[in-house]
């Protein structure tokens, strides 16, 4: 696990991935291995589409570690829950992923924006 020079970047690459929630630990972003890049995430939304009260739990996680920006946090039926935002951006360095899972299936969906600095 490397974290590259930002400086030197000659690329930086700006992404927004969504999709659903799933029931198990399950990497949203990953920043593979010898990328020699920096992943910034801008900002994570997670949105409850269903109609009961759904759990959140988001990690980080590196070299076999989960290490836990929320745990089992409620995002309420209809409402949306701001995990990462711009004022709180956080960095992958080679080999980490973003993790999400909810206890409900088929209820939370998230957005997530982010960079790919190399």
């Amino acid at each position: 696990m490397a974290a590259p020079n930002l400086v030197s970047s000659t690329s930086v690459i700006g992404r927004t991935h969504a999709e659903w929630v799933l029931t198990s630990p399950s990497a949203i972003i990953t920043n593979p291995s010898a990328s020699n890049s920096a992943y910034r995430v801008n900002s994570l939304f997670v949105t409850n589409l269903g109609s009961n009260d759904a759990l959140l739990t988001a990690d980080l996680y590196r070299s076999g570690v989960s290490y836990k920006l929320a745990y089992e946090v409620p995002v309420a039926m209809k409402s949306s829950l701001v995990v990462i935002g711009k004022d709180t951006s956080i960095y992958l360095e080679e080999g980490d992923a973003l993790r999400l899972l909810s206890n409900l299936p088929g209820t939370l969906q998230f957005v997530i924006s982010y960079e790919v600095m190399s």
